[in-house]
C-alpha cells in the first residue's frame, strides 16, 4: 500500500508539473505574439531587406520581443496573482480550477525572475552588439564573423561589470567573506547585480510616475474627442483646406533646386494635413463620443489619481507611525487563504485598476522626460536600435513594478521569493501552495 501510494503521489507530482508547463507554455505564447505585433507596428520597414543585415535584424526582433513578452509577463503577474487569490477563496474545492493553485504562482514568478535576468544581462546586449558589430578585421565577412564579435564584447563587457563590482565592494566593505560571496556567481552577484537594477527601476518610477499622473490628461485629451463647445468646425475646416491648397500650389511653383524651402513647405503641409485629419475626426464623431465620453474619462481618470494618492499618503503614514507596516515585517497568509482586501472581490479589482494605472502613468512619465524623448518610437519609422532601448527601458520599469506598489501599499500581496529552491516547495494541506 506504501509502494501505491508513493507511485501515486509521483503520478500526481509529474501531472501536475506537466499541467503547469502547460499553461506557462500557453501564457508565454499568448505574450510573445501580441508582443511581436506591437513591435512589427513600430518597426521601421526599410530594415527588411534581404541580405545580412536582414537575418541580423531579424535576430534581434526575435529578442526584443521575447524582451517584451517577459516585461508584460512580469507587469500581469501582480494582477494575476491577486485575482488567483479571490478566485480560490470563493470557489476553494471547485473541479475547474484546481490547476489555479499557490505552485503555478510561485513558479510564474520564478519563471518571471529567471527570464528578467536572461533579457536584461544577456539577450538585450547581444542583440544590441549583434546589431552594430561588423566582424573583426582580418576575418572573412558573415554571420559568423559577427557573433564571434558580439560574444568577445559580451565577455568584456561582463568583466568590466564584474569588475566595477569587485573594486565597488572593496571600497565599501574590505572584508573577506564579501569578496569571497563575489566569486558565487548564481546564488550571489547576479541577484546582488538585479536587486541593483530592480532599485534602479523603483527610483526611475519614483520620478516617471508623478509626470506621468500629470501628463495623464493630456494625453487623454489628445487620444479623445473634445466636446465642441463655441467651435465652428465647419468654419475650421474650411479654413485648413484653404491653407492646404495653397502650400501645394507653393511646391509646384517653387524651384526643385532650393532644397530648404522645398523641406520646409513639406514639413508645413504635412503638419496642416494632420491638423485636418484631427478636425475631420472631430466632426465626425457622434454626440455621445464628444458629449458623454471624453468627461467621463477625465473624471475617471481625476478618482483614480485622489484614490492613488490616498492610499500612498495613508500608507506613508502607517510606515511613519507603525514599524510593523513595514513591508519587510509583515508575513502574507498565502495564495488563497484569506482575502487581501477588506472589500473582498471588489477591493481586489481596484487594487488591481490602480496597478495598472501606476504602470500606464509611469511609462507616460518615462516618454515626456526630456532625456528619454528620443525613444519614443514611431509607427513604421523606428530603428532596431530604439526598439531594443525601449524594450530595455520597459522591462526594468516592470520588474520594479511588484516592489514599488507593494511599498506604496497599493496591494498586500506578500511577493514569493525568487530562489532557485522555491519551485521545490511542497503543497500545503489545503491542496494549496503557501507563498513564501
Amino acid at each position: 500500500m506504501e509502494g501505491q501510494d508513493e507511485v501515486s503521489a509521483r503520478e500526481q507530482h509529474f501531472h501536475s508539473q506537466v499541467r503547469e508547463s502547460t499553461i506557462c507554455f500557453l501564457l508565454f505564447a499568448v505574450l510573445y505574439i501580441v508582443s511581436y505585433f506591437i513591435i512589427t507596428r513600430y518597426k521601421r520597414k526599410s530594415d527588411e531587406q534581404e541580405d545580412e543585415d536582414a537575418v541580423v535584424n531579424r535576430i534581434s526582433l526575435f529578442l526584443s520581443t521575447f524582451t517584451l513578452a517577459v516585461s508584460a509577463g512580469a507587469v500581469l503577474l501582480l494582477p494575476f496573482s491577486i485575482i488567483s487569490n479571490e478566485i480560490l477563496l470563493s470557489f476553494p474545492h471547485s473541479y475547474y480550477i484546481q490547476w489555479l493553485n499557490g505552485s503555478l504562482i510561485h513558479g510564474l514568478w520564478n519563471l518571471a525572475s529567471l527570464f528578467s535576468n536572461l533579457c536584461l544581462f544577456v539577450l538585450m546586449p547581444f542583440a544590441f552588439f549583434f546589431l552594430e558589430s561588423e566582424g573583426f578585421a582580418g576575418l572573412k565577412k558573415g554571420i559568423r564573423a559577427r557573433i564571434l564579435e558580439t560574444l568577445v564584447m559580451l565577455i568584456l563587457l561582463a568583466l568590466l561589470i564584474f569588475g566595477i563590482v569587485w573594486v565597488a565592494s572593496a571600497l565599501i566593505d574590505n572584508d573577506a567573506a564579501s569578496m569571497e560571496s563575489l566569486y558565487d556567481l548564481w546564488e550571489f552577484y547576479l541577484p546582488y547585480l538585479y536587486s541593483c537594477i530592480s532599485l534602479m527601476g523603483c527610483l526611475l518610477l519614483l520620478l516617471c510616475t508623478p509626470v506621468g499622473l500629470s501628463r495623464m490628461f493630456t494625453v487623454m485629451g489628445q487620444l479623445l474627442v473634445k466636446p465642441t463647445i463655441l467651435e465652428d468646425l465647419d468654419e475650421q475646416i474650411y479654413i485648413i483646406t484653404l491653407e492646404e491648397e495653397a502650400l501645394q500650389r507653393r511646391l509646384i511653383g517653387v524651384s526643385s533646386s532650393v532644397e530648404y524651402n522645398v523641406m520646409e513647405l513639406e514639413k508645413e503641409l504635412e503638419n496642416v494635413k494632420i491638423l485636418k485629419t484631427k478636425l475631420e475626426r472631430r466632426k465626425k464623431a457622434s454626440a455621445w463620443e464628444r458629449n458623454l465620453v471624453y468627461p467621463a474619462v477625465m473624471v475617471l481618470l481625476l478618482i483614480e489619481t485622489s484614490i492613488s494618492v490616498l492610499l500612498v499618503a495613508c500608507n506613508i503614514l502607517c510606515l511613519l507611525v507603525d514599524e510593523t507596516a513595514m513591508p519587510k515585517g509583515t508575513r502574507g497568509p498565502g495564495i488563497g487563504n484569506a482575502s487581501l482586501s477588506a472589500f473582498g472581490f471588489v477591493g481586489a479589482a481596484l487594487e488591481i485598476i490602480l496597478i495598472f494605472y501606476l504602470m500606464a502613468s509611469s511609462v507616460v512619465g518615462f516618454y515626456s522626460l526630456r532625456v528619454f524623448g528620443d525613444f519614443i518610437p514611431k509607427k513604421d519609422d523606428t530603428t532596431m536600435t530604439k526598439i531594443i532601448g525601449n524594450c530595455v527601458s520597459i522591462l526594468v520599469l516592470s520588474s520594479a513594478l511588484p516592489v514599488m506598489s507593494r511599498t506604496l501599499g497599493l496591494h498586500k500581496l506578500h511577493l514569493p521569493h525568487t530562489s532557485g529552491d522555491a519551485g521545490t516547495s511542497k503543497p500545503s494541506a489545503n491542496g494549496h501552495q503557501k507563498a513564501l
